[in-house]
């Protein structure tokens, strides 16, 4: 897809134009597309749409046109609703203002590089993307006042720079008319007038040069009483003489005439952030040292920031420099040529001769790979800066200089892709991209090329060497091969640096700057995947003063928490070096034993009012606490194997991780050997109810075995509270109400507040599938209750939610939307990437009940269409079937039909599809079906969901499909049966939801039918049946009575405001 805002608001799709209908639609899209691939949030986008009035509900209206424009679009799926805000996930070249910006910069980079060919052809390109005024279909509106100016002047800026390498390029004729006219339009601007006389001359008119001059020289001093700068009246003096081609003018005027800096070969990606800080530390300093790992860019980045500076750029390669003592013959020999150095009477010494080119006027010296000279090289740039006032100095090293004024600006790895966002958005793969197409002209991006740029943590020079090696691999080739990158990535430029041009050849350089103790140091920090915070470090032998110099050197970073992070690479080849040492089985041991002390620490404030500090604690170092445990389980440690599984066990829980849980639970109970209790029953126990949880019946019976005889009849107040729950956890599994009921009861006196909620809790579960909602609801209330008093926001969350369902069948709609708002609030508390989706599809259904249809319909549609950004597909599957249900409801059958289509589609691409939501969407099209007068198919769909809620034995699940079932009665004639069917379902759900629609319609029908006192009659003799009549009742084949095609049928489809057929 492609957005065109240089002009009238233009969208493409394959050639083809798709039509963005509506003024507001298409300010929301032009304010989108104008920050691409960046989250623009809601304010923006509200002042964006409503400068003055703003509508009463914002985020409903902005919910709506949001869910507007994406049916416009040819894919939904580039509009992403994230927190905060909207993003159009489309690469910046999508957008024809981001693809212009890109060119003129690129065009502006290739003039001041002595390169106008290829100026003068990305600016023309530039250029040509404009078709009108910028923003056109938002020019009335206020926010995009300060956008189109801005690309206005940048267009202007292109056009002077293109019309600088045309003159620069001998071509003068055409460019005559052009600049007389953007002369007029722009009648005092300096350099503009300057290639206009330029060019006048340059094309044989020495007197319309003079005369252009002359009418802008009168107008400057009419207007504003000034005359014209200096450039312009040395070009005007030049004229004058008519001894020789007048010179540059502007802003470039003096790039050309001094430096080294070659033009380059390939395209620069990224470092916007950084080029700005640059930029921004050379207004305040004129020293700057670009600090960063190995093949991280920071030469390129250099000489791409000096070549746009004043006074030209002069690049001095110190890699080949072993003596510290040839630093200043190094920088000597880089300036020096014939008729500047050897002049007579010229200084003798190194230092006064650098001296004396440098200060002549502005001139930036970039000084790469300083890092094993750091003295030498400090003490040059300190000696260079205080002796040439007009001197910049751009330093690349490991690490920095450490003098007086010196300003660092890290040069991390190129940025990857962002969750949710489109891959090419990312730097990183943007490179892969442009290096693999000039090597594999059929270069297709593909999800390997994301892997291969992750797994390379986005290190320019990895990224480079690994695209060569698609002259001879095939992309899955390089992304299976990685686990072996040393031996993969070679082969680098013939041109390169020797230690540029292989990964092993990089690291190699770094590594010969340590000192042994510091190599053993970050040896032993490579056994930590998810990196290591102080504390960790120096339990396994690092001192501050040696993390210092690690960082220093750029071998690791010290980020946010703070922790210390080292690139994979580098983790690898510190893993090789700590195995060929010997020592990696005892680091190995070490970090294990710190990470199993950690998450025993940890475990008991997980059910506190700690639980977010430690929460996140875990989650920074879940790599590490794997890794521990997988190194416990390969080497035969059962005790900490099974001791770290069940301290995890909670944060599994609340991160809603059962199948990660269940596997690492089966991992660590199948090492041989002892392990403790009651570490081993909580393992054993929860690995069963986690595999239970996901759907993985046949993986239960080797968990059944080893827990039997483990968990106790009885507790005590010390018994760990996983312990004291596992009973009656399993319980629900075997629907074993009463006993799961008094094993509670005996359990609710422990002393311990968390324990009892959470008893509580599993008790409304109980009493909820036995039907029993008012004591659910109490239950739910009082666990709601004492997790509050504790301060466990996870069980609380899950204890608000099952109180908002008590409250939707007793008719509290308010309650329990406040109860679900409640629980996203903390759920999302608890983890910002949790969309809480199963809350806020039971919110969106709750809305339905009270009447809110279009606000529902509103929150459905957009979890529906962001199944791209991270929602899992079983809230994704669950909006569709709420979409559908609203559509049949509605009599659009057809949009029914696609909306369940889509449902299935979604489910089955869940990890684990559950029995009971397949029996949901099973219903509905049971309900479609008959509304289409298809009661065969009709009845196929209801028999199959009746079995799959059977097979877990899910109450409210079967209620709702009993619904149906009544449904299929009525359609077949039988009203007295269908109410008794209807009746039965409230025995089975513990209440009536009488606020449900198709309960609603079916009810009217079948007391127009039967009458009041008959339906009553009816309906009360199936409520009253015991749980297995009921269940009979539900399960028990729909009579066939009356014709399925007649009437009855056509009444069926007529409560939907339908016929079949239309």
């Amino acid at each position: 897809m492609y957005v065109g805002i240089l002009g009238a608001l233009k969208v493409t799709a394959d050639g083809e134009a798709v039509e963005v209908g509506g003024a507001r639609l298409r300010v929301l899209l032009i304010r989108l597309a104008l920050g691409v691939g960046r989250v623009v949030t809601v304010e923006e986008l509200s002042d964006a749409l409503w400068p003055e009035d703003k509508p009463a509900d914002r985020a409903n209206a902005m919910q709506s046109l949001v869910s507007r424009l994406r049916r416009a679009l040819p894919d939904a799926s580039v509009l992403s609703s994230v927190p905060g805000g909207y993003r159009l996930d489309l690469p910046p070249d999508a957008v024809d203002a981001h693809r212009f910006e890109r060119l003129a910069r690129e065009g502006r980079r290739a003039l001041t590089g002595g390169d106008p060919a290829s100026a003068s052809r990305l600016l023309g390109e530039a250029l040509g993307l404009w078709r009108g005024p910028a923003l056109a279909d938002a020019a009335e509106v206020p926010f995009a006042t300060a956008y189109a100016a801005g690309l206005d002047e940048a267009r202007l800026a292109a056009a002077e720079d293109r019309a600088e390498a045309e003159l620069a390029s001998g071509r003068p004729a055409h460019l005559v008319a052009e600049l007389s006219v953007l002369a007029v339009l722009h009648p005092l601007r300096e350099r503009l007038h300057g290639l206009l006389v330029r060019a006048l001359y340059a094309a044989g008119g020495q007197a319309e040069a003079l005369v252009a001059y002359e009418d802008f020289r009168r107008r400057l001093a009419d207007e504003l009483g000034a005359d014209p700068g200096p450039e312009l009246r040395k070009i005007h003096l030049e004229v004058l003489r008519a001894d020789r081609a007048p010179q540059a003018v502007g802003p470039h005027a003096a790039h050309r005439s001094r430096g080294n800096l070659r033009a380059p070969l390939t395209s620069f990606v990224g470092r916007d952030r950084e080029i700005r800080r640059i930029g921004e530390q050379l207004k305040e300093g004129r020293l700057v040292t670009l600090v960063g790992p190995g093949g991280a860019g920071k030469t390129r980045l250099a000489t791409t920031v000096g070549a746009d500076l004043p006074g030209g750029a002069w690049l001095v390669e110190l890699a080949p420099v072993t003596d510290p003592a040839d630093v200043p013959q190094a920088v000597l020999g880089t300036l020096g040529h014939p008729g500047i150095l050897e002049m007579p009477g010229a200084p003798r010494d190194t230092m006064s001769r650098i001296v004396e080119v440098l200060s002549a006027g502005d001139a930036t010296l970039v000084l790469d790979n300083c890092e094993h000279l750091i003295d030498a090289v400090a003490r040059l740039a300190d000696e260079l800066l205080g002796r040439c006032p007009r001197l910049r100095v751009l330093a690349t090293s490991r690490e920095p200089l450490g003098i007086l004024g010196e300003a660092l600006c890290p040069v991390p790895p190129l940025e990857l892709p962002q969750p949710g966002a489109a891959p090419e958005l990312s730097p990183a793969v943007r490179l892969f991209i442009d290096r693999a197409a000039a090597v594999r002209p059929d270069f297709v991006l593909t999800d390997e090329v994301v892997e291969i740029c992750r797994r390379l943590d986005g290190l320019p020079l990895a990224i480079e060497l690994a695209t060569a090696r698609l002259r001879s691999l095939t992309i899955e080739q390089v992304a299976a091969r990685l686990d072996d990158r040393f031996r993969l990535l070679t082969g680098g430029s013939r041109t390169a640096l020797p230690r540029h041009r292989t990964l092993r050849a990089v690291v190699d350089w770094s590594w010969d700057l340590l000192d042994d103790a510091e190599r053993r140091l970050t040896e032993q920090l490579a056994v930590f995947p998810a990196g290591a915070t102080p504390e960790a470090a120096e339990r396994l032998g690092g001192s501050m003063d040696l993390l210092a110099a690690l960082v220093d050197k750029s071998l690791i970073q010290l980020v946010e928490g703070p922790r210390y992070r080292m690139l994979e690479t580098i983790r690898e080849f510190g893993l090789e070096r700590l195995a060929e040492s010997g020592r990696i089985a005892d680091v190995r041991a070490a970090h294990a034993a710190y990470f199993l002390e950690l998450a025993e620490t940890a475990e008991p404030y997980l059910r506190g009012s700690e639980q977010l500090i430690w929460m996140r604690r875990l989650e920074a170092d879940g790599d590490n606490l794997l890794a521990a445990l997988r190194f416990a389980a390969d080497t035969g440690d059962a005790a900490t194997a099974v001791r770290l599984a069940a301290a995890l066990t909670q944060f599994w829980g609340i991160r809603g991780k059962e199948a990660e849980a269940a596997g690492w639970q089966r991992l660590a109970l199948d090492v041989p050997g002892e392990s403790p209790e009651p570490a081993r029953t909580i393992v054993a126990g929860m690995c069963l109810i986690n595999t239970f949880t996901v759907g993985g019946y046949e993986k239960l019976a080797n968990t059944v075995d080893v827990l039997q005889g483990l968990a106790p009849d009885e507790v005590s107040d010390e018994s760990h509270p996983l312990v004291v729950l596992i009973d009656p956890f399993l319980t629900l599994l075997t629907d074993d109400t009463t006993r799961g009921t008094a094993i509670i009861e005996r359990r609710l006196s422990h002393p311990n507040p968390w324990i009892r909620a959470a008893l509580r809790m599993l008790r409304g579960f109980l009493r909820e599938n036995d039907g029993d909602m008012a004591g659910m609801r109490r239950d739910a209330a009082d666990a709601a209750d004492g997790f509050r008093e504790v301060g466990d926001r996870w069980g609380l969350a899950h204890a608000l939610t099952s109180l908002s369902n008590g409250h939707v069948l007793f008719g509290d709609f308010d309650g329990a939307i406040s109860a679900l708002e409640e629980a996203i609030r903390l759920i999302q508390e608890l983890n910002p990437d949790d969309n809480a989706g199963h809350q806020r599809i039971w919110l969106a259904t709750v809305r339905v009940n009270k009447g809110d249809v279009d606000r529902a319909r509103a929150e459905m549609q957009e979890i529906a269409e962001s199944d791209a950004q991270g929602w899992p597909a079983r809230e994704v599957s669950f909006a569709r079937l709420g979409l559908g249900d609203l559509a049949r409801h509605e009599g659009d059958l057809d949009e029914a039909a696609r909306q369940y289509g889509m449902a299935t589609t979604a489910l089955a691409n869940a990890p684990v599809i559950a029995p009971q939501f397949r029996a949901l969407i099973l219903s509905s099209e049971a309900n479609l079906a008959a509304d289409l007068g298809d009661l065969e198919t009709a009845e196929r769909r209801i028999d199959e969901a009746i079995g799959l809620a059977l097979e877990v034995k899910d109450m409210p699940v079967l209620a709702r499909v009993g619904v149906t079932a009544a449904m299929l009665r009525a359609c077949r004639g039988d009203a007295a049966q269908a109410a008794k069917t209807l009746g039965a379902t409230e025995q089975l759900r513990g209440a009536s939801d009488r606020f449900n629609p198709d309960i609603v319609r079916l009810v009217e029908r079948l007391r127009g039918e039967l009458g009041d006192a008959s339906y009553e009659a009816a309906y009360t003799g199936g409520r009253d049946l015991d749980r297995a009549g009921a269940l009979a009742c539900v399960r028990s084949t729909p009579a066939r009575t009356g014709d399925p095609a007649g009437d009855r049928v056509e009444g069926r489809a007529r409560d939907r405001g339908t016929r079949p057929g239309e």
